[in-house]
This record gives C-alpha cells, structure tokens and sequence, in this order.
C-alpha cells in the first residue's frame, strides 16, 4: 500500500520516525526548512542527541532508503511533525502545522494520506482539512465527505526523550481518522514499525487525548513542586518527607525540580485551557505552579549570593536542558534560570551542560564551561540531574540542590 512516505519536519519526533519507517525498507522522503539539518542527515549523521538514532539514521541512509531536502515531493503517505509553540499571551501558535499543510497541497494525489503528529489543539486537524482545501479545491477532504480524495488523521507521539527509537516500536499508538476509513489507513502505516497495540479513535478525542496525557503529568509534578516550596518556608527537607509520603502502599508523589520544560509538558497544558478557560481551572493553577518554580530557584539563588562570604561570588549552574541525560533546551526552566540569572547578577555566571557543544539560546552574559571548571566556581546550583553529575566532588562548595540526591 505504501511505497513512500513523506515526513514533514525533522527534529526530535519527525527524524526517528522517517528513520523507523525507513528501516522497514520504505522509501522516505523527510523535509525540513533546516538546511544544516537536510545535509547532516544525507551524510547519515544526526543534528540532535538520541541513543541508537545515529545508526538508525546512518543504516537508513547508506541503504537509499532515507533522504532529506527543503522541499515537498509526492508520495503515497505524509507524517507532519513540525513544532506548536504558543504565543506570549499562551494562545497556540499553529503557523508551523499550517504552513506544513500548505506546502503538501500542491503534491497531493488522490487515494494519499496525511497523518498529523504535532501535539495540537482539539479541532486542528480538521483546520488542517481547510488549509490543504484553500490550495488544492479540487480535491474532497474527509470535511466534505465520507468517501474523500484525501485521507486525514492525528497520531500523537508519547514518547520519552532518550529512548525515542525504543518507545516508537514498543508503545501504543492513539490513530485518530476523520473518518473510520482514514483510521483504518493510517493504522496500516504505522503497523508497518509499531509492535505496541493501535488505538482507534475519532480525531478529535485523540488531540485531546495527548494533551490530557501532559496535563496530567503537569498536575502531579506540579503538587511535589508546591511541596518543595512548602517545605522550605516549614524548613523541612522535601526529599526526607516525600521518600516518607511514598511508603504509604497509595502514595507516589513525584520528585520535585527546576521547573518543568520541553516541548510537551510545559505547552500542552495551556491548549486545553485555551479552548476552555472557564472549565480547566486546576489545570491553569498546576501549570502556573510550575512556571512559578524557575523564579523561586532564582530567588533561592540571588539570596545565597547576597548572603555569601565573599564579594560577588561565582556561580556555577550544573544542567540547562529541560530533563537528564538530552541535550534538548526547548522552554526549560534550567536554561531561563540561567539566563535570568545571567541578567541580575553583576558577578560571574557559568553553566555547564555536557550534553551541547555551544548554543544561541544562552545569555551572552554567561558563560558555558566544562564541569571541571564549573567545579571551581564558589557557588554551585545544582538544576538537571544528568549522570554526568553524579560523581562530582562540591564538597567545600555552597551548594542550591533544587532536583534532589
């Protein structure tokens, strides 16, 4: 049925799946506007960190099944994963999924598929449906009719950075056809690389479906990040009490951190309560939790230095991506920490993340350094928990552990 199939947008999500796909010896055309990223991946190479995607990568490559450019060609199936950020007043920013469905329009042939994967707001998918139709009115969408020329469905990704090329195949999939025919479709696609089981849904509940599954997940992080600031106005060690909390056989608070970043967590949130602000109340309340905690830490932090022996003090934060172990920086609070820091502090800043080499997104008022040089810094802030810490001598140092032992 599917010969080749096109991925629209190259980064965390879309390069591993054009790289799975691939490996099952479909033809892969994947499409970035990212021109470093197009020629990295034609010299079967990788432009992010994710274990196992750069052999993934380079065996799909080398055997002619994988190849990227900067623009849409025609094939029997498409996967858009570009990114949905949201605007300064948290409204989502659909530009991305737009602009992607508009360049796909005019290669569209009838009988193809277009699957969507960005995290979106309940209804995108069928505003997907108008956008190709604005390009191509000569095509029947599934907004039209039951029997469309073009079959539409959302797919949401849940996996975990780190073990993408794991999760891809082992976990279950949500497929959301406008229509049950699209379903039936889209899960023949992704049949051809998922072992875990194919859940079948309107299209609608599927949109829903991820941003419950990252609401969720915000809640519960959002009450141990309340805690830790419960805990340090009561000054009681959060970690003690939590390790205390979960013995009870019903009890599994999580652990608190810097904040909560990345794509999916720190965004999602908001979609459900844009689209109904009156009803998700305590949605709204746990995601501004969590914006609040990079705040308190740089509070925690500003104090520490005011309070310090010594004048003006180095400082020294250990972690800027948004989890351990990535090198991913999108919307973590690690990174505007440091940059806020950076900002109101007149002292030395360094920062210090093994897993990126350099980086735009980093103040130009501080400075990233090895971890053998952050160690020499007077103050050391302890903000992602990556193994590359874990055997770091700060004895002798004052130290602001904010993501635990």
């Amino acid at each position: 049925m599917f010969k080749t199939v096109s991925v629209i947008g190259l980064g965390y999500i879309g390069l591993p799946t054009a790289a799975m796909l691939a490996s099952r010896k479909l033809r892969v055309i994947g499409v970035d506007v990212n021109q470093h990223a197009v020629d990295t991946i034609n010299q079967g190479k990788i432009h992010i960190i994710e274990p196992d995607l750069d052999l993934l990568v380079n065996a799909a490559v080398t055997g002619g099944y994988l190849s990227a450019q900067t623009k849409t060609a025609a094939a029997d199936a498409f996967m858009i994963a570009v990114p949905t950020p949201f605007f300064d007043d948290l409204s989502p920013d659909l530009s991305y999924v737009e602009a992607a469905a508009k360049s796909i329009a005019p290669v569209l042939q009838k009988g193809n598929l277009v699957v969507l994967e960005s995290t979106s707001p309940v209804g995108t998918t069928e505003l997907m449906c108008k956008w190709i139709k604005e390009v191509r009115p000569d095509l029947t969408l599934p907004t039209d009719s039951n029997s469309p020329d073009i079959h539409v469905a959302y797919c949401p990704e849940r996996v975990l950075p780190g073990k993408v090329v794991q999760e891809l195949i082992s976990n279950d999939r949500i497929v959301g056809g406008l229509t049950p025919a699209c379903s039936e479709l889209a899960k023949q696609l992704y049949r051809t690389f998922v072992a875990g089981e194919l859940l079948e849904t309107d299209a609608r509940t599927a949109e829903m479906s991820k941003l419950t599954e990252n609401s969720f997940r915000d809640v519960n992080i959002a009450f141990a990040n309340e805690l830790s600031l419960i805990c340090d106005k009561l000054n009681i060690n959060v970690w003690e009490l939590i390790r205390m909390a979960n013995r009870h056989p019903r009890v599994n608070i999580l652990t608190p951190g810097a904040g909560v970043g990345g794509h999916c967590i720190a965004v999602d949130p908001w979609f459900i309560v844009h689209s109904a602000p009156e009803q998700a109340r305590l949605i709204r309340t746990a995601r501004e939790v969590n914006d609040f905690k990079p705040e308190w830490v740089l509070q925690k932090v500003m104090t520490t230095v005011a309070n310090h022996a010594l004048n003006k003090p180095s400082v020294a934060c250990f972690g800027l991506a948004f989890k351990p172990d990535i090198d991913d920086l999108r919307e973590s609070p690690a990174l505007h920490i440091v940059n806020k820091l950076a900002d109101a502090y007149e002292g030395k800043v360094l920062a210090v993340e093994p897993n990126v080499e350099s980086t735009n997104k980093l103040n130009s008022k501080a400075q990233l350094v090895s971890i053998e040089q952050g160690l020499a810094a007077d103050i050391i802030v302890i903000l992602v928990k990556h193994k590359a810490f874990a055997n770091c001598d700060f004895s002798g140092k004052t130290v602001i552990n904010v993501v635990g032992q």
